[in-house]
């Protein structure tokens, strides 16, 4: 009797339950329709189409159609290969550009009251040995009194000094790049013992194979104490 019963309840819950899902399958189905707009109309464009362009699986058959599309391609081409070569460029050039620690000592500022009248002090810059010399009243006068014509690289003291007491040059010999010795020499400038070049107190060379005067680089005076080269 139980059990008849049981089977009974089992049966009735199972076909409530397919009934609900029937009918909520079915709701959502309608809602889903709804949603869907499936009642809204597509525009039809054609009439404003071209021609060419109707078909979708029309080829470019004509000789301008290919014409145009080789010329496009070649066009992409171009205008990537492009920028790809500026790319290549631009990393090439960085390459060779300065470090941070060169730049960083493209200009040097010097306390011109740590030198002494009548001596010369030497200071690295870029890398290169940097004569600065305190020269004496004589030392100007002297200079001053050479004739051009006496000299192998002709130039004026004028034109090689800023302020006629501070003479700046760059320490290297011009004949095979060595460090001249300051205060020494024929002449009392500057004398490299490699091969037995002499400059004078204007770092202009006097006797020896050196070709050309001690380069004298750019340099300002910001005040009176203050010395920046480069």
């Amino acid at each position: 009797m139980m059990k008849a019963v049981s089977c009974a309840l089992v049966r009735s819950n199972a076909q409530a339950l397919s009934t609900g899902l029937r009918a909520s399958g079915v709701a959502v189905n309608a809602v889903a329709t709804r949603q869907g707009h499936t009642d809204l109309q597509v525009p039809d464009f054609t009439p404003y189409r071209r021609e060419a362009v109707k078909d979708a699986r029309r080829r470019n058959e004509s000789t301008e159609e290919r014409k145009a599309f080789s010329y496009m391609m070649v066009g992409a081409g171009a205008v990537g290969g492009a920028y790809a070569a500026k790319g290549l460029v631009n990393a090439f050039v960085s390459s060779m550009s300065a470090t941070a620690d060169v730049l960083a000592m493209a200009k040097i500022e010097i306390k011109l009251a740590d030198i002494p009248e009548g001596k010369s002090v030497t200071f690295k810059w870029r890398g290169k040995p940097l004569f600065i010399r305190h020269r004496t009243p004589s030392e100007i006068q002297t200079e001053r009194s050479v004739a051009t014509s006496e000299l192998r690289d002709p130039e004026t003291d004028e034109q090689r000094v800023i302020k006629p007491e501070w003479l700046v040059v760059i320490g290297v010999c011009t004949h095979l790049g060595c460090v001249p010795i300051a205060n020494s020499g024929d002449w009392g400038g500057y004398y490299c013992p490699c091969h037995g070049s002499h400059y004078d107190a204007s770092g202009r060379i006097r006797k020896g194979p050196a070709p050309l005067n001690l380069e004298v680089p750019t340099h300002e005076f910001p005040d009176e104490g203050t010395l920046v080269v480069g």
